[in-house]
């Protein structure tokens, strides 16, 4: 039977603490709050103790981020979707911004298995000044197991409401899209990171986190990347590799200048990322 699971995430700003309530179905938690860098920014691990997804399973993720509160989402492993037999694999994540508040949206990355049928999404809302900083990387076969990416499809959607969207449907049988010099070039990772905000950044701000941005982007090597700014509301850095540890570690590599720029916080990476 597939698994259909669902996790409401409400964070508030209580006496200068950043407060999680939240409500769950299925098989799908939240880990107990942490408070590294103290009590403004709640830092949470969402898990999905079934690991993977196949035909027929959902997940569904709403976060609201309430006035004044600051969350940090990452997950302890990747995003598996696997071979499916029975139709499409869904994960649906719904952020809300809040005004005056701030969400770092960072799981690790989407595994797409060969043979699977698959979709992807974040929609996101941004109310007044709430920022976001964000990414998505998806992995296309398991290249160091020696398993192509020959059969199946991944349906990817990232949309910042009335700002920004990218949507694609990247087909197996689509050897122009994955192999063409216009395509995705015979790499097969690619993903998405973006600091986006409700009210324009203003010049200053854009150029600062582009600056950022490029001052730690490779000039060369396994990662092709660059950085601009689609709007006058967001910047964005846009990668692929032929493996996802390298692109993985440039977007890390990033994040920590943008937080820093941005808002002002420090740099050390969550525990999660290092286990």
């Amino acid at each position: 039977m597939p698994w259909q699971a669902r996790l409401d995430l409400d964070y508030t700003l209580q006496q200068g603490r950043t407060v999680l309530q939240h409500a769950h179905s299925g098989p799908l938690r939240v880990l107990k709050s942490l408070y590294p860098e103290g009590d403004a920014i709640c830092h949470n691990v969402l898990v999905h103790p079934p690991a993977g997804l196949v035909g027929g399973d959902t997940l569904d993720i709403a976060v609201t981020v309430q006035p004044g509160a600051h969350a940090l989402l990452s997950t302890p492993g990747a995003t598996r979707f696997y071979r499916s037999e029975a139709g499409l694999a869904a994960q649906r994540v719904r952020l809300d911004l809040q005004p005056g508040s701030r969400l770092e949206w960072v799981p690790l990355e989407t595994l797409a298995y060969p043979g699977c049928d698959a979709l992807n999404q974040v929609d996101m809302s941004l109310q007044g000044d709430a920022e976001l900083i964000g990414w998505d990387v998806c992995a296309l076969g398991l290249p160091a197991a020696g398993q192509a990416f020959d059969h199946g499809r991944i349906a990817q959607k990232l949309s910042v409401q009335g700002l920004w969207l990218e949507q694609s449907l990247i087909d197996a049988a689509d050897t122009r899209l994955l192999n063409s010099p216009v395509g995705l070039d015979g790499q097969r990772c690619l993903g998405s990171l973006w600091l986006a905000s409700g009210q324009p950044l203003g010049r200053g701000r854009i150029e600062s986190l582009l600056e950022a941005a490029r001052t730690v982007l490779p000039d060369s090597g396994p990662v092709r990347v660059a950085a601009t700014s689609p709007n006058p509301h967001m910047v964005v850095v846009r990668a692929t590799a032929a493996l996802v540890e390298p692109l993985m570690t440039v977007f890390q590599a990033v994040w920590a200048p943008w937080r820093a720029a941005a808002w002002g916080l420090t740099t050390e990476a969550p525990r999660i990322w290092r286990i």
